[in-house]
């Protein structure tokens, strides 16, 4: 199984087709069966609210966007300043009189007529009576009109807002025949309170549906709510307690004689959620209770081969199969980490034929209880027609979806559907809810199709076998390999670390790789290395330029084979944790292959436009001996970078690792000379200051890549103008930055916390793009903040070779002294601090309250943090404000209002603004990373200018006439004299 979901798509496909097959025979009473569940799907249309508003509000309309995005944050935002921000964000361009009074639902029209009034007040209508109505009544008419509008939302997604309103609902005529799977759900718990409360929350639930076992209710319960680091890294320490955990709760369940199901979670988590489930499975204390069940999606390629796990576990257990609910974050992780494969089918029409398939075997399967979870009619009808006279199975659907499809079923042939139901606040279910709309409602699903009232039934009802058949079950062409996702150039490999097996051989494999010990230091000759360099330059710049960039990808292909051994120097060296420097490695391969592609498409001779008889040419060549001068904090990939794309041009190099990390350049050296480039072509020289210093002050060297702080960028730009026979010569320098994010009211305060932990202490907060400041909005901050310190208390300081690390480490002695001097003097304002390991350089991540965002006025290099706040309708004032400090490095927003984030794009003064996501890891070729003012100069690493600034342009023009005219032109048949 393990596997089995990096496999070719084809091949997990072909034993699924035959599984999945339908006779002809049974195709048709399938198909006969389907057009009846689908005339009353389509006579449900006007019941069913969701149904209702897939069809008035298409996802892909801007309507339906927009309510959907408001529906996803209104409710959470707290200020009436933001609040009307937002819904004039969204509601205010979209035609919401197009769809007033049109639907038969109460409700969709109430919806309607709240953003109405919305429209009509930050719309452009600016006359009519509405317009004075609503002026009169003024913003807070409007915010209630919306309100109501995303409660509705609310009522109609979530079945109560607690457990006894929950099953309260259930007891109403629309509900009659069916039970409820009940989810106490919201995010993921991210702290330690969070999963108490989750699990409090579960385990109250399962007394309150005990006290009506005749009702035949269930609970749902979601390992990620239980555990704030359910994380293969953290298998040792989050598998033995979420055991602990769910065997409680199961314990409780049979005790009251309630079923159990634990629900799917991400293709990472799936191996241990599998051995979380089988070691309740054989408790003892369950022995006799059949309860006990799980959840299967069907996306993913592996769900066959985990219903034949369940059914191998030796007791009854409850299957539910659902289609999926990751699919996009699946896609995306597998493409951001370069995986060999994806885990999951990349056509819905392969997702069918594996569920049709994981169907058939939990109908033949021993001690497995099916549950189907589906809105599709094919799906549903195929079930039926495979399970004969059998009622020993139910169907599922979401609370709010599939009115229709199941009630004949359940209340006139006896079959059992049950709804999977939502509990809890709308303000926290709300957002969750809306994005698993999404995801059903894709325009790809059955749901959302049946609202298309063009296609037809047979469209409708297509046959995925046939479908995945006539394109041999190949990948879907718009979703590329990994490798390929570039497309021009090849994507760095990685390294699945959220295998545990994997990740173990790793960690055991970098571990057996020693550093070399560093010998008596010889004094550095740098005359000797530039002469050599200043005497390689003529040869290697005449080489060809197709030859070079052939060097380049071998140099790539060179770090990728000899990835443990520099990834095991970074962890050595550097104190890189394993993840940190597996993304080194992956980091200067990438520069590799880009410059190479870049060199090839932009450094090639240009033929520029003249008149007749003339040759214009313009050529980028080598300016001579570069010296690139590299950092600790990335000693390989910038290291690399620098030097790859001053080689690529034309440029003999020497070469300057720092001080601290000198050996992984000697081996980035070596591997870059058995590539091909000349060893005087590239020259290594190691030591501080003074070695850097002595190679700036060389009047032979024709250009310097630096990158570092800001004070010693200053002392290289005077060092190259000293001497008046000195040429000027170009300096890329990429510095460091008070880095601010900024948080609105809107922003999804998980999603924060993740990615201010990532931001500002990831690496120990030694890279240059990491947060330094964060600035709340003060309506949230300290929501936000007590849930920061809450995440902080969970991150582990220790050993950055052992997987389990999240923070190692700082560089040395004089950062260490540096920060924990500098951490001291602001004791009276911490927030929160985490304790160290007793021996090591290991600063403390801290989070510093600060009055305003002028009182950090330098930047930090390690895990500190500092807030400050701001004042809701002043985020132009604030970005103003971190402008002003000079730096302009990286930026953050996090803001569900998209003018916000092109105020913020208009007005951020920054090299890298990053919206919604964590701060740092730019991605090369698509995130180009370096800043402006204090923070470099320019042009950016990565991109598409780099390498033209270590060229020297050099234009030739040849008159053709000189030599007796232009034959071209003389030989134009036009006539004449």
């Amino acid at each position: 199984m393990a596997k089995l979901h990096r496999a070719a798509e084809p091949d997990v496909l072909k034993p699924l087709l035959e599984r999945a097959r339908l006779t002809p025979e049974s195709r048709e009473r399938v198909m006969d069966h389907a057009l009846a569940l689908l005339a009353d799907l389509r006579a449900a249309q006007t019941r069913g609210w969701v149904n209702q508003f897939l069809q008035e509000y298409r996802l892909n309309s801007s309507e339906g966007v927009a309510l959907l995005s408001l529906a996803e944050a209104f409710l959470r935002v707290p200020d009436p300043e933001t609040a009307d921000l937002l819904i004039a964000d969204k509601i205010g361009d979209a035609d919401w009189k197009a769809h007033s009074g049109k639907s038969n639902s109460v409700l969709v029209n109430s919806a309607t007529w709240g953003l109405m009034l919305g429209r009509a007040l930050v719309g452009d209508e600016k006359t009519g009576a509405l317009r004075r109505l609503i002026s009169r009544a003024g913003e807070p008419f409007v915010r209630q009109a919306v309100g109501a509008a995303m409660k509705r939302m609310g009522e109609v997604f979530v079945m109560g807002r607690t457990i006894d309103e929950a099953m309260k609902r259930m007891k109403k005529p629309e509900n009659k025949g069916f039970t409820a799977s009940f989810d106490m759900l919201g995010e993921a718990a991210r702290t330690k309170a969070d999963a108490e409360r989750y699990f409090q929350a579960y385990f109250e639930a399962i007394r309150a549906v005990g006290r009506d076992p005749k009702a035949g209710h269930s609970i749902s319960v979601k390992l990620s709510a239980l555990h704030p680091r359910y994380e293969v890294a953290q298998y040792d320490r989050c598998v033995p307690e979420l055991t602990d955990m769910l065997a409680q709760l199961a314990s409780e369940s049979a005790a009251q004689g309630i079923p159990l199901t634990v629900d799917a979670e991400e293709s990472e988590r799936l191996e241990m959620s599998l051995d979380i489930i089988a070691s309740v499975a054989r408790r003892p204390e369950l022995k006799g209770w059949n309860g006990f069940g799980m959840a299967v999606q069907a996306y993913g390629k592996r769900a066959r081969a985990v219903i034949g796990w369940a059914d191998d576990l030796g007791r009854p257990m409850h299957v539910r199969l659902v289609k999926g609910a990751y699919w996009d974050s699946e896609i995306k992780r597998t493409q951001v980490e370069g995986l060999s494969d994806y885990p999951l089918f990349t056509r819905k029409a392969a997702t069918d034929v594996s569920y049709l398939a994981c169907a058939r075997d939990m109908l033949a399967a021993r001690n497995i209880v099916p549950a189907f979870a589906s809105h599709n009619a094919l799906t549903v009808a195929t079930i039926l027609d495979w399970a004969g006279d059998s009622r020993d199975f139910e169907f599922q659907r979401l609370h709010g979806m599939g009115e229709g499809l199941y009630e004949r079923l359940v209340n006139e042939q006896g079959y059992h559907c049950r709804i999977y139901a939502p509990v809890g606040g709308h303000r926290d279910l709300l957002a969750y809810l809306v994005r698993r709309l999404l995801e059903n409602g894709a325009n790809s699903s059955f749901v959302h199709q049946l609202a298309d009232e063009q296609l037809s039934e047979a469209e409708l009802l297509a046959d995925p076998v046939e479908k995945i058949a006539a394109v041999g079950g190949t990948r879907h062409p718009s979703i590329p390999l990994p490798v390929e996702l570039f497309g021009a150039w090849k994507n760095s490999g990685g390294i699945d670390l959220a295998e545990r097996t994997i990740l173990a051989e790793t960690a055991m494999a970098i571990a057996a790789k020693p550093v070399p010990a560093a010998g008596a230091t010889a004094p550095v000759d740098v005359r000797a290395a530039i002469d050599r360099a200043t005497a390689a330059f003529p040869g290697w710049a005449a080489t060809p330029l197709a030859t070079r960039a052939a060097t380049l990808e071998r140099l790539a292909d060179l770090l990728e084979e000899n990835r443990i051994e520099l990834m095991a120097l970074a962890v050595k060296e550097a104190f890189k944790t394993i993840p940190d420097a597996l993304g080194e490695v992956r980091e200067a391969a990438d520069f590799c292959r880009y410059y190479a592609l870049q060199a090839r498409t932009g450094l090639a001779p240009i033929t520029l436009p003249g008149p007749t008889g003339e040759r214009n040419e313009l050529r980028m060549e080598g300016r001579g001996v570069w010296a690139t001068i590299a950092p600790w904090n990335f000693p390989l990939a910038i290291f690399l970078g620098q030097t790859a794309a001053a080689l690529v041009a034309g440029n003999a190099v020497v070469a300057k690792p720092a001080p601290q990390t000198p050996e992984i350049a000697r081996v980035a050296v070596r591997l870059a000379h058995q590539a091909g480039v000349p060893e005087d072509a590239l020259v290594l020289v190691t030591g501080g200051p003074e070695v850097g210093a002595a190679l700036t002050a060389d009047p032979r060297i024709a250009g310097v890549a630096f990158t570092g702080s800001t004070p010693t960028a200053k002392k290289i730009a005077a060092a190259l103008l000293e001497g008046e026979d000195r040429p000027l010569v170009p300096l890329i320098a990429e510095t460091g930055g008070i880095n601010a994010m900024i948080v609105d009211s809107t922003a999804l305060p998980e999603q924060v916390v993740a990615d201010v932990l990532t931001s500002a202490f990831r690496s120990a907060g030694q890279r240059c793009s990491a947060l330094r400041l964060l600035l709340l909005q003060e309506e949230i901050a300290e929501g936000v903040i007590e849930m920061l310190r809450g995440a902080m208390e969970l991150l582990i300081l220790g050993d950055p070779a052992d997987p389990r690390t999240d923070i190692g480490p700082v560089i040395d002695q004089a950062a260490y002294d540096k920060l924990m001097a500098y951490r001291d003097s602001a004791k009276a304002q911490w927030i929160k601090t985490v304790p160290v390991p007793a021996t090591g350089l290991f600063v403390p991540p801290t989070m510093i309250r600060i009055d305003r965002p002028e009182d950090l006025t330098r930047e930090w290099f390690g895990p500190i943090l500092h807030v400050a706040t701001w004042k809701a309708g002043q985020l132009a004032e604030t970005v103003a404000r971190v402008n002003a400090k000079g730096f302009g490095l990286t930026m953050g927003l996090h803001s569900r209002i998209a003018r916000s984030a092109e105020l913020v794009e208009a007005e951020a003064r920054v090299g890298n603004l990053y919206i919604n996501r964590s701060m740092i890891g730019a991605v090369v070729g698509s995130q180009p990373f370096g800043g402006e003012g204090l923070s470099g100069t320019g042009p950016k690493a990565g991109g598409p200018h780099y390498l033209h600034r270590f060229c020297a342009e050099r234009a030739v023009s040849v008159d053709t006439t000189s030599a007796g005219g232009n034959a071209t032109l003389l030989s134009l048949d036009e006539g004449g004299i």
